[in-house]
């Protein structure tokens, strides 16, 4: 507390100017909040550019009102009163990125602009003037590794002719020198090969944004090396192939995908579908664990654990029995999304992702095999990374 005092009421230009922006709204995350010593230093150096930063936010104009804040997912009336210190360094993947978190309150419609149409459309709308704004008060030499975004914006959808409006969260990624590149760029074939080699997520999913087109790259069928000459990938033989594959068992997919929201917890943005794993054809299904978690007394194999055996398991059986088999689908890839808390009351998505092969499914719904045997014939992955998943141990 001493410390923190003494911060505070430092006599120094620095502090006056700290203060000046508190009195006028635009207060900061104090070094003092933070528990990581390496970011603690880094918040500590580059505290008045962010100070700076949040006062040029709330001078730009967006297409829709948009505004910092600490957390994402708040209702339009929770947002008055919220926390705006929306800037801020974290870790990530071993990285130190400035994370900028906010709000805009667009409302996009489900029916005409996909996924991967709204992440393009929250990219240019909000993220890159944004980024002119760092890039503009940053260099290349700063002491952190990347630049990151978690926007939060709200989908509107119709299910059985009833309007609902959800929340969605996308979250980029992008490295610090790629991010000076994106904003200087003069045409999308830049801007698609700095977000091919970049790390999207949308509501904890893996995103490959394609730029112009209106659904994203698969990550098994697009070859990184055409990615990385700017140059825009066709669909392949095999995307096509899947394609024609999910038309022709459209109706039973919708089946799959009402009864999963009504009993098994599936969302309803993300309907099940084919896709490509490792050049094999798999039915992926998203579900959203209501299990809270909290950061500091969890680690990832343990929420990963637990997302499996006292979610996922309790539930297979029932799954199995309906989803349907079609001829070459080799597995289910389930996506599972945690939603993970901290003492300090920030909340983030994590996205556990099993991908298991239809014949191990069958037999552990059928008691003949355990719930390791399971893991260990199928690929784990967190956020989009691949892990080694021992339950017994975890547990």
């Amino acid at each position: 507390m001493n410390h923190k005092l003494g911060y505070l009421f430092k006599l120094s230009t620095f502090s006056v100017a700290l203060l000046m922006s508190a009195l006028t709204g635009f207060a900061q995350i104090s070094p003092g909040e933070i528990t990581d010593p390496q970011l603690r230093v880094v918040e500590q150096s580059y505290l008045p550019k962010l100070i700076e930063i949040n006062h040029a936010v709330g001078e730009t104009k967006f297409p829709f009102l948009f505004s910092l804040s600490r957390y994402v997912g708040l209702d339009p009336k929770q947002q008055a009163g919220a926390d705006k210190r929306g800037l801020e360094f974290v870790s990530f993947h071993g990285r130190v990125v400035l994370k900028t978190t906010g709000i805009y309150n667009a409302a996009y419609n489900a029916s005409l602009l996909t996924p991967n149409q709204r992440t393009n459309k929250t990219l240019d709308e909000v993220i890159q003037p944004i980024l002119s704004l760092m890039t503009d008060r940053f260099s290349a030499d700063d002491k952190f590794d990347a630049f990151g975004f978690e926007i939060g914006y709200h989908v509107r959808t119709k299910t059985s002719g009833i309007d609902y409006e959800g929340k969605e969260n996308l979250v980029v990624v992008m490295d610090k020198a790629d991010a000076f590149n994106y904003v200087a760029a003069k045409d999308d074939s830049v801007r698609q090969e700095i977000l091919g080699r970049s790390e999207v997520f949308v509501n904890g999913q893996r995103l490959g944004v394609q730029r112009g087109g209106r659904e994203p790259f698969s990550f098994e069928a697009v070859n990184r090396a055409v990615l990385s000459q700017g140059a825009t990938a066709p669909p392949s033989a095999a995307e096509e192939d899947v394609r024609r594959l999910q038309m022709k068992y459209q109706t039973q997919l919708d089946s799959l995908a009402s009864e999963g929201a009504a009993r098994f917890h599936f969302v309803d943005y993300a309907p099940p579908g084919l896709a490509r794993f490792r050049d094999q054809v798999y039915l992926q299904v998203t579900l959203r664990n209501p299990q809270k978690f909290n950061k500091e007394s969890t680690s990832i194999y343990k929420r990963a654990a637990e997302s499996f055996d006292l979610f996922l398991a309790p539930q297979l059986r029932g799954i199995v029995d309906r989803l349907p088999r079609i001829a070459g689908v080799s597995g289910v890839g389930f996506s599972i999304l945690n939603e993970v808390s901290s003492t300090l009351g920030t909340s983030s998505s994590e996205a556990v992702e099993f991908f298991l092969p239809l014949l191990a499914v069958d037999r552990f719904a059928k008691a003949e095999i355990t719930n390791q045997d399971l893991i260990n014939q199928g690929v784990v992955l967190i956020n989009g990374v691949r892990i080694s998943l021992d339950l017994q141990r975890v547990e």
